[in-house]
């Protein structure tokens, strides 16, 4: 009993813990099918595309789901109110929570499942708690949602066509990458790609080489948007990123940072080369594949980054969570096995390795698509290619 609790309070207390105790290993099968080791895209993710649609074209034809409002505090386990009884139409009309009794003003077990469920769909954290990011994935109306499938139904019929047997693919809205051969995802792994105003590109290309502990070369639109403003505001801002200044094409005389009028665009004029290192932009390794836009996956010394829910940071590149699991399914064409990558970024030194099996790469751009399981997962449209602001005009 806790200190100065009636005895009343304590029974009335252990009724409200008894309502929201139900076995959670009830739903865990229904949040386990959310993340499937089938491709995003292929063939069968068309025909289950197509399936969904109908469905949510049913839900708009019957009136769609409610609005949820939260109380002033987020909805959790054991939170009693009104809303809940929302919440609970909310996810059952999306598939996520099927209606089993109890207290239907009471968030319980089942309820936070749900939530969990519905969040692993659009992408945010599964912590089973109603916050503002929740809330606003939930009030997205059924007919942008509608909308969202049916484009990306065409999106995904064209990408489908031209994949190889082996590819890696990022799907930029997404902010993940998938390692796939023979119609199986090897891996996983969590992305950061281009903010909104430094977008990244959609492209095909072929992965041919990997650099390990490389150099980053600055270009010049980030000299110009980011290095420097910082200069200017930190002239020491060079020597401590172990950032060298040289010529374009002659590398043999190195300049000192006040032989430049950081006032000016001058220094675009210039090459900027960090040293490998922990403190590389770079990370450990690079990965290079062919492509008009200049720009590349990479390891990245940032790794809190991959814990956000919104992970568009980068100026167009894309970061890779786990990044030597890829490297070491890209070289293994080469005879190499995790135990050389692992040697390769420990010695510290460059080394540029040619792939014998180039790999395909695409950057995709996907908001809506459904898992092997029949999971209908969601994106935000970040970039504004889905038209979504028309939608929500209607």
């Amino acid at each position: 009993m806790a200190q100065h609790e009636s005895p009343l309070e304590a029974l009335r207390s252990f009724e409200r813990q008894a309502e929201w105790s139900d076995r959670f290993d009830a739903t865990l099968p229904e949040v386990r099918a959310v993340n499937s080791t089938a491709p995003t895209l292929s063939p069968a993710t068309l025909g289950r595309m197509q399936i969904a649609i109908e469905q949510y074209r049913t839900i708009a034809a019957t009136g769609g789901w409610p609005t949820v409002n939260s109380p002033q505090k987020a909805m959790r386990l054991g939170t009693r109110d009104n809303a809940v009884r929302t919440l609970r139409r909310r996810l059952t009309i999306s598939g996520d929570l099927v209606q089993i009794g109890g207290r239907d003003d009471v968030f319980d077990s089942y309820v936070a499942a749900a939530v969990r469920r519905f969040q692993m769909r659009h992408g945010l954290a599964p912590t089973g708690i109603v916050d503002q990011a929740t809330l606003d994935a939930m009030n997205v109306p059924v007919y942008v949602r509608l909308g969202q499938l049916e484009t990306n139904l065409g999106r995904i019929a064209e990408y489908s066509g031209k994949l190889d047997d082996r590819y890696v693919l990022v799907n930029i809205p997404a902010a993940e990458i998938e390692a796939v051969e023979h119609g199986r995802v090897r891996s996983r792994h969590t992305a950061v790609v281009g903010r909104i105003d430094r977008q990244s590109p959609i492209l095909t290309s072929k992965i041919y080489e990997i650099n390990f502990n490389p150099y980053w070369t600055v270009p010049v639109s980030i000299v110009r948007r980011d290095l420097i403003p910082k200069m200017k505001e930190n002239p020491s801002y060079l020597k401590d990123q172990k950032i060298h200044i040289y010529r374009w094409g002659d590398e043999t005389r190195e300049y000192d940072y006040t032989e430049i009028d950081w006032n000016t665009d001058e220094a675009t004029q210039y090459m900027f080369r960090q040293e490998p290192g922990e403190l590389n932009s770079l990370g450990t390794v690079k990965i290079n594949f062919h492509n008009m836009h200049q720009v590349y996956m990479h390891d990245t010394p940032q790794k809190s980054l991959f814990g956000e829910d919104a992970r568009f940071h980068s100026s167009g590149c894309v970061r890779v969570q786990n990044v030597r699991e890829l490297i070491t399914w890209l070289v293994q064409g080469n005879g190499w096995d995790r135990a050389q990558v692992d040697a390769a970024i420990r010695s510290g030194q460059r080394l540029d390795v040619q792939l014998k099996r180039p790999t395909q790469v695409m950057f995709a751009y996907i908001t809506a698509w459904v898992n092997a399981d029949g999971v209908v997962h969601f994106r935000d449209d970040i970039y504004r290619k889905d038209g979504v602001e028309t939608l929500a005009l209607r």
